[in-house]
This record gives C-alpha cells, structure tokens and sequence, in this order.
C-alpha cells in the first residue's frame, strides 16, 4: 500500500492544503483564505481557532478531491514563522488571538530591553535581533496586558507557541505540545547553541518555562490524528519546519554554501552556512537552518524590502509599462543603464544596510536617458540588492556560494537571471516547483518515516530548470557593483 503525504503549508494569508506522492510530486492543492485583523496602527492579529478550523476544512476538501482509498497517509507542516498564540491547556481556548510576525505592538518592550543594555546577550544566545518582529514580545504583552493571564501562566495553567505548536497541539487533542527547532529559533527564547529554551531570555522576557513547548528535530514524530475524526484510524505527523527553512529544504540546500532566494514584493534570502552557528553580520540574523538525520544545519538569513515591488511601482504608478512582464523586452533595448542606478528604497533599506530613514532614488540620469535604461536600472537594482546580502553572508560565514536557488515570479525573467548570476559569479538554479516550504515538510516527513536515509536520495530528485552561469567577466562586475555602491552610499549621507 502506498503512502501519501498531507503537506499543511499554514501561511500568514491561507491556509494551504496539498498532497504528494511518494517520489514528491504535487497532486492536489487546496487553499482557504483567513481574515486579517488590525485593532490599532501597527498591529496584526489573527483568530487561532480560525486557522485551526481552516486546518481541517482545507485537508477534508483535499480528501474530496483525491478519493483514493488504497492508500496510507501522513502529515507533514509547516508555518508561518514568529506568529504566536496563547492558550488555556485546560479549556484549549486561546486567551487573546495570535499576534501576527507583522505586529509592532512589541516595539516598546524590545526598546526597554535595548536600552537596559541586553541586545548583545540576546543576539548571542538567540541569534536574533531584539525586535517584535520575533515572538516573544508577543507573549510578554499578552502576559501583561490580559486579564488573569499573568496568573494563569505562573500557575501553570497556559501554553504559548508558534503556530505549528497550536495546530499539533490541536490535532492530538491536547496530547502533544512541541515545537520543532527552525521554529523554535525564531521566538527569542530558544538558545541555538544548547539547543533548548534558555532561562535567561526566559526571564528576560518574564515567561514562565512550563508555557513552552518541547523543542525537537524537524524530522521528528509529532503524534498522531484522525483530524477530528475525518479518518477512522489516526494518522502520524511527520516533519515539520517553518516555511522559509522549508523553502531551504524544498531547494535542497542540504550543504554549506547552498542558499535560497525567493523573488516576490521584496526578496528572502538565506544561506546554509554549516554545523556550526555562527554569529551574524549586522542586520541579519542566524537561526536553525533545518535539522535531520541526526544533523544540525544553521543559516543566515535576511529580508531585502523591494524587488518586485520596484517593477510593480513602475508599471502601477509610473505607468512606464503595461505589465511586469513587459520590463525584460524593454531593458534588453539598450546595452546598458547609461550611468543610471535606480535605488528603490520605497520603505527604507532593508538588509544589509537597515536604513529606514531613506528614500527612493534614480541617480545619473542625463536628457538621453530614456523609459528602457530606468527599466534596466530597476531590474540592475534587484540583482545588486541580493548580491550585498550574499556577499555579506559568505563574508562573516568563511564561505563560497556554490549555487543560489531561486523561485518567484520574477524568476521568469530571463534577463534579470543572467545579470543576478553575473553579478554573483555563481550558478543561478531556477526551482520547477512553486510550493518550496511545502516539500521541504514533505521531505522532513520521508526522513522521519525513513523513505530517505541520507541528503543525496532527496537532493537527486530535485527538479529545476539548466542553471544560469556567469558570462560576464568579473572586472566588469564589479565596475557596475563599485557604481551601484556609489549610488547607495550617496543616498546613506
């Protein structure tokens, strides 16, 4: 009997239902939206019960679509990341919603801990940086701010977690609050070193241990369901990680040197820098890149604000182009920029240069600058922008890029691909899969289950398009990086 994978992909807008084959193919695919809440300026909530609710109707529909009944299946998750919810472990009601990764409600306690001197001890431990971006703030507030759940909590009588946590923590009614370590390590709480929940940023952040779910490898056993009693005999859940690692995994970066991309508004980057954590350069941050087979794998990460967004500005407020698409036929009509760089700091920059006092530029036009050198320096901008993050990466890691692999729409863009393998001096591997967060789950799942019993059976099937190489000579390279550099540092006075 053949074995299916349910892939639960719980993301910040939907919840995405899929389901693989054996040799990870993608059959079905089934997504339910949620509502998005902001009870004031600045912050983000979501309705726990919602996704949780959302988790079942989305595999029962997935069932409807499939109807094969010859066949085993597992579950496999994975989730928004830093997004947390607190809950009663006796009722199993949540005591507030979920604040969202996007809240800043935290904002003012991150700045209380900053200016009593923790930022270092919490970088070095964590490897995060002290923001409200990561989850615990989050619980902090709640702790502080809800009725009764300062006592509740002491008492022992709540539970706190990250998504993944309160979707398994629901499906096993109750029998299993745990978390696995990528997820973990975006909270604040977890020391990425001992590989455990740490007592100093515990206290740093007043929450009580016995809230905290246990902490286990991605490719761990996490209980079992009958979702609710949608299957007669309960099903094993297998594999989980947070989407972005799971993109990680599902780009089979499995060795040091391999990193991933992912092009949409703005850009996330990350790097598999090895068995050892590293601390990061500033800006960025490290965390559990994945663990499996017994292996720890870290990873810097971090966040560039606009690269589709750039194309998407010009063609919705500039009206220079009818579509995004339309951007490569322009830029291919002249050899060059011209001297122009566009620097679309639109909501500041992001990393590696975290200025958010900055605006947009378009440096070193002249009156024979025309629509496709703009476009040209747009798309320019969009390579420039990842090659600062993964210079900087390998840089502080004492790493080579082997390989950048890369998914999104702006992927399709030929030019934009060619240039971003210039400018890096590196193959450039286009993934054939969408869904990268939801097959690294599946991936975990297989390792648990042990289809798979080492990292080049999975990596063997990955699928991608012929990867793009450098054609252009280095010293050209860095000529056109050495003026984008002048155009950044211009704006930065």
């Amino acid at each position: 009997m053949n074995t299916k994978v349910i892939a639960i992909d719980q993301s910040t807008s939907a919840t995405k239902a899929m389901l693989f084959d054996e040799e990870c193919h993608l059959l079905h695919r089934v997504n339910i939206p949620h509502q998005q809440y902001y009870p004031r300026a600045g912050w983000v909530e979501h309705d726990a019960r919602e996704i949780f609710a959302h988790v079942l109707e989305s595999v029962a529909r997935l069932l409807d679509i499939d109807k094969e009944t010859d066949c085993k299946y597992s579950l496999a998750l994975t989730n928004q990341r830093e997004t947390v919810v607190v809950w009663n472990r006796h009722t199993g009601q949540p005591v507030y919603p979920a604040i969202v990764w996007q809240c800043c409600r935290g904002a003012e306690i991150c700045q209380t801990l900053k200016d009593q001197g923790y930022e270092k001890m919490v970088q070095e431990k964590s490897g995060l940086l002290l923001d409200p971006y990561f989850s615990a703030s989050g619980v902090k507030w709640i702790l502080d701010n809800v009725d009764g759940a300062r006592e509740a909590a002491d008492k022992g009588d709540l539970l706190m977690g990250t998504i993944d946590s309160w979707v398994i923590w629901k499906l096993t009614e109750g029998a299993v609050h745990a978390t696995d370590y990528t997820n973990a390590s975006r909270t604040l709480l977890f020391n990425i070193h001992t590989l455990d929940w740490d007592d100093d940023l515990l206290s740093l952040f007043t929450i009580p241990r016995c809230m905290m779910p246990e902490a286990r490898p991605c490719d761990s056993f996490f209980g079992e369901t009958t979702f609710g009693g949608l299957f007669t005999e309960p099903i094993p859940i297998a594999g989980v990680l947070g989407d972005s690692h799971g993109a990680l995994v599902g780009q089979m970066c499995f060795s040091a040197g391999l990193g991933k991309s992912t092009y949409g508004t703005g850009s996330s980057l990350m790097i598999n820098i090895g068995e050892q954590p590293v601390a990061p350069p500033d800006g960025l941050v490290t965390s559990v890149g994945f663990s499996a087979l017994g292996k720890i794998f870290y990873a810097f990460e971090g966040n560039i604000h606009c690269t589709g967004a750039t194309i998407k500005w010009l063609t919705d407020n500039l009206r220079l182009i009818d579509s995004p698409a339309m951007a490569e036929e322009e830029a291919t009509q002249v050899e060059d920029t011209g001297g122009v760089y566009f620097v679309p700091a639109f909501a500041g920059l992001g990393a590696p240069w975290w200025r958010s006092d900055v605006k947009a530029t378009i440096q070193g036009m002249t009156l024979g600058t025309t629509k496709a050198h703009v476009l040209r320096a747009a798309l320019e901008s969009i390579a420039y922008q990842v090659k600062d993050l993964v210079d900087m990466m390998t840089r502080s890691a004492g790493i080579q890029l082997q390989e950048l692999r890369v998914d999104g729409g702006p992927t399709r863009n030929r030019f934009l691909m060619q240039l971003q393998s210039d400018v890096l001096q590196s193959a450039v591997s286009i993934s054939n899969l969408e869904e990268a967060s939801s097959l690294g789950a599946v991936v975990m799942n297989g390792f648990a289950r042990k289809k798979w019993t080492d990292f080049d059976q999975v990596a063997a099937m990955r699928q991608a398009k012929e990867p793009v190489r450098p054609q252009m000579p280095p010293e050209k390279v860095d000529a056109l990086h050495q003026g984008w550099l002048a155009a950044v540092q211009h704006l930065l006075k």
